[in-house]
């Protein structure tokens, strides 16, 4: 990052700390949710029903159609070359093979690839959506070992990557940095996050720790982590004149097609994204550089182009989660009390990026303590830009963290769960905002009686089954309460008392068309076969990312204005003549398929008979959401509380994962099964994080080693123990909807809980993960 850079960023930092000290002092009933959402109060409607995902039945029949799988007449298939050196220049490529090569169209090189932009930066503008800034096969520079040099085009897939293996690059290598040891003595820098510097200090930490009575202070590493998505990265793009097609597999449209424009010099309305199904994203499936590169392939070619990346190429192009070194020091009083809470450590980051991996940010919310030092520091690599991965910061925050409370709770002789319901704090711990709504006791409480907590031998490696060692951990899950700004949607109401809703948002497998289409039924009072909802595509309203488990707080608040406006516009095509004449919008409510006063439901009329007295075949609306105040006036988190049983076998040093229990506490939970799912997920996530995944990076050469599933490990199915999963389901009243985002929470406080009942089992405490055998022999 440029001093010029550092310099706006701070300019925004500033700026963003006035407005939230300004948000956090007005009145409750100036914020968005300070009056509660009306379907909070609704008890036996959709809301709360089990419901299978409506896009099932496409999937199991295989009509669901993904990037890859769209067809146009005339279309070719890409293959991407990648780089063998961490930095320098090409000097020569030799595609004269791979151009006489059967069914090849043609190699786009630096050579010969149309003249664009570099990518705009993900936050560095609203809708800018790239996964780095570099130019994208512009030059001859080398910027990562992994970096894209050639493109084949041919008529089949088989052919495009045959004639890609018959490529020949010749480099001139450069000194690069590719080791975190080297990185870090050239000098480390502050970390920075959605523009706000990753250090904050309350009180002297520094004072109290060193006179606490009881001290823990540790050192924890977390290694890079790839993203494994069961649909591969892909494109489908075509040029219809001056208009870019691109069919994508995203979590992202709007800022994909905003994106794609700056970068090819056309306007935002001239491009058109759609991802009606997504395979899996968890934060990978943004705009990278193969869209722009089969997009300007198709451009070269005239003709329109699939881009599929292999598993390997996800590995070289798209980026993971970056490794960390973190420091926990905790200062507790004899009874347990928390005196100080020290975080501080260290990420690897790409030039080209510059996110580094916000470990810190459970340590914000989690417990109370008079004195708090957070700080994250970066490195700069010569290697793929890092990204977003399923609860960037929480997910390896959460084990230095849960990790240094168990330690403190041995230390101390107190009970893990004990000691984390003792310094839960009564407001923010460092904002000193009132939270929204926090319910982590009764899930700890539920959560140890359902699981058996007080069966656990607190004595380390004394529980025993056979030739397995057994142990019992747990740890807190948190991940905090996020609505982007942007949001909006479009609702259609027709005479037949249908409607249709429409807004820019995603659909990865976590069931949110199911979610919605419940939630608007409810609030249009309507049926979920009068329901449609649509998605995905960059022509629909809104600009809403499907990351940060944020897209059910934004959909719903964007839902709710358009139905503010629906409600007025229908008020005032009802008439004299209607039984809620005369009424204003906060006096009518959404019952039995049109409109009632809300403290007398005989004065209804319905949706149908208002359009068929105005003689209209339909009616449109759209609305914006208020920007995300609610986020400055209370702090708004959900929490877990998790519970692990593991065994270790005594021969081997295997450990299995015999049984998981989470706790949570969400605000409410739309659709229990979809809900259960999304969280079961987020732990066997966390499994992998905490026994198995590990990116093999060669810090010699600044390659990635083991880019397949045969050599990155994941949970299979034998790895998977039963999982159990509960909740409050206690709604927050300053959430759309009373319900906060669950898409990120399961993996987080997993590692740790696997983590301390390793070290209940066996008496080795492993803090660096992954847990593997080797580790416990």
């Amino acid at each position: 990052m440029t001093i010029v850079e550092q310099a706006k960023q701070a300019v925004r930092g500033a700026v963003q700390d006035a407005i939230e000290k300004v948000v956090a002092l007005a009145p409750d009933a100036l914020m968005p949710g300070g009056k509660p959402d009306p379907l909070i109060r609704h008890k036996h409607g959709s809301i709360g029903a089990s419901i299978s995902r409506i896009d099932g039945p496409l999937k199991v029949r295989g009509r669901a159609t993904f990037a890859a799988e769209f067809v146009h007449e005339g279309m070719v298939y890409a293959s991407v070359a990648f780089s063998t050196i961490a930095k320098g220049r090409i000097t020569a490529l030799d595609t004269k093979a791979a151009e006489a090569a059967p069914g090849v169209v043609l190699v786009m090189t630096h050579l010969n690839a149309p003249r664009m932009q570099s990518m705009p930066l993900f936050m560095t503008a609203e809708k800018a959506g790239g996964g780095d800034n570099l130019p994208i096969m512009q030059d001859d520079r080398i910027h990562w070992n992994g970096q894209p040099i050639a493109v084949v085009l041919a008529e089949t897939q088989e052919q495009a990557d045959y004639a890609q293996s018959l490529i020949r690059a010749t480099y001139e290598s450069e000194a690069a940095v590719t080791s975190f040891a080297t990185a870090k003595a050239a000098g480390i820098e502050p970390g920075m996050f959605m523009g706000q510097p990753l250090k904050v200090v309350k009180g002297d930490p520094d004072a109290a720790f060193a006179s606490a009575a009881v001290r823990v202070d540790h050192r924890y590493t977390t290694p890079r982590h790839n993203h494994n998505a069961i649909e591969p990265h892909a494109a489908t793009v075509a040029w219809v004149g001056d208009e870019l097609i691109v069919h994508d597999a995203s979590q992202a449209v709007s800022h994909t097609a905003w994106s794609l424009g700056h970068i090819f010099g056309i306007s935002e309305e001239q491009v058109h994204v759609t991802s009606p199904f997504v395979g899996g994203g968890f934060g990978g499936k943004c705009l990278w550089q193969h869209q722009v590169l089969g997009a300007a392939a198709a451009k070269l070619a005239g003709r329109p182009v699939r881009i599929a990346l292999s598993r390997e190429g996800v590995y070289r192009l798209i980026g993971g989660r970056t490794l960390t070194e973190q420091r926990f020091a905790i200062g507790a009083e004899p009874d347990g009390r928390f005196v100080s809470l020290i975080h501080s450590g260290a990420a690897a980051v790409a030039r080209q990026n510059a996110f580094p991996e916000p470990f810190i940010l459970p340590t914000m919310s989690s417990y109370g303590s008079p004195n708090i030092k957070l700080d994250v520091e970066v490195a700069y690599l010569d290697m793929l830009a890092n990204t977003f991965m399923r609860a960037p910061g929480e997910s390896v925050g959460t084990f230095a963290l849960e990790s240094a409370i168990d330690e403190t709770a041995v230390a101390l002789g107190i009970d893990p769960v004990e000691l984390r319901i003792l310094n839960q704090p009564e407001q923010d711990p460092l904002k000193g905002t009132p939270f929204s709504s926090r319910h982590i006791i009764e899930a700890w409480r539920a959560g140890a009686e359902q699981f058996g907590w007080s069966k656990r031998n607190p004595t380390a490696g004394k529980m025993r089954d056979g030739e397995w060692l057994v142990g019992m951990g747990c740890a807190t899950a948190t991940y905090p309460y996020h609505r982007m700004p942007g949001g909006a949607a479009r609702i259609t109401l027709t005479k037949d008392g249908r409607a249709r809703v429409e807004i820019a948002a995603h659909e990865m497998g976590m069931g949110t068309a199911t979610a919605h289409t419940q939630v608007v039924a409810e609030r249009l009072g309507l049926g979920r076969d009068q329901i449609s909802f649509d998605y995905a595509d960059s022509k629909f309203p809104g600009v809403v990312l499907a990351g940060g488990s944020q897209q059910t707080a934004s959909i719903g608040a964007s839902v709710i204005a358009a139905q503010q406006v629906l409600v007025t516009e229908l008020l005032k095509l009802a008439g004299n003549d209607s039984p809620i004449a005369g009424l204003a919008p906060d006096e009518v409510g959404a019952f039995d398929g049109g409109l009632a006063k809300l403290d007398d439901p005989s004065r209804h009329e319905s949706y149908v008979s208002i359009l068929a007295r105005a003689g209209r075949d339909e009616v449109v609306a759209e609305g914006s959401a208020p920007p995300p105040l609610e986020t400055m006036h209370w702090s708004m988190h959900s929490f877990g509380a998790v519970f692990c049983e593991v065994g270790i076998n005594v021969v081997t040093g295997e450990p299995r994962v015999r049984r998981i229990l989470a706790s949570y506490d969400c605000g409410r939970i739309l659709n229990p099964k979809t809900a259960a799912s999304q969280f079961r997920g987020g732990i066997i996530m966390g499994l992998g994080l905490a026994l198995m995944e590990e990116t093999q990076f060669d810090e010699r050469s600044g390659r990635i080693m083991n880019p397949s599933l045969a050599e990155y490990h994941v949970p299979v199915h034998m790895d998977v123990p039963r999982i159990d999963v509960i909740w409050t389901d206690i709604p927050d009243p300053h959430a759309p909807m009373g319900a906060r985002g669950i898409g990120e929470i399961g993996i987080t406080g997993v590692g740790a809980a696997i983590a301390n009942a390793v070290f209940n089992a066996t008496g080795k405490r492993v803090r660096d993960l992954p847990i593997t055998l080797d580790k416990l022999m």
